[in-house]
């Protein structure tokens, strides 16, 4: 796989100072940060897109709710065997 270069001091700085803090090198430490990151936002497109089908499912429950019981989107009176309109 390619090389990573990375030219800003402050993220290097930065890097170094949390593979101190973890006691590991800043390969380490910064797979740790990046794969946590990751993680965190997979998980939260996740839920953001679980949020939206709850949401689409409680609308159409919802809007069952305004159907008179009984009925049905079949309209084959309207239609010969071919399709078309009678």
């Amino acid at each position: 796989m390619g090389q990573l270069n990375i030219k800003d001091d402050a993220l290097i700085a930065d890097a170094k100072a949390l593979a101190e803090l973890l006691g590991t090198s800043t390969t380490a430490a910064l797979r740790e940060a990046v794969q946590g990151r990751l993680a965190a936002e997979r998980a939260a497109r996740e839920d953001r897109v679980r949020r939206k089908y709850e949401a689409l499912m409680a609308t159409g429950r919802e809007s069952a709710k305004l159907f008179p019981p009984g009925s049905s989107s079949d309209h084959s009176d309207l239609y010969d065997e071919n399709g078309l309109p009678k």
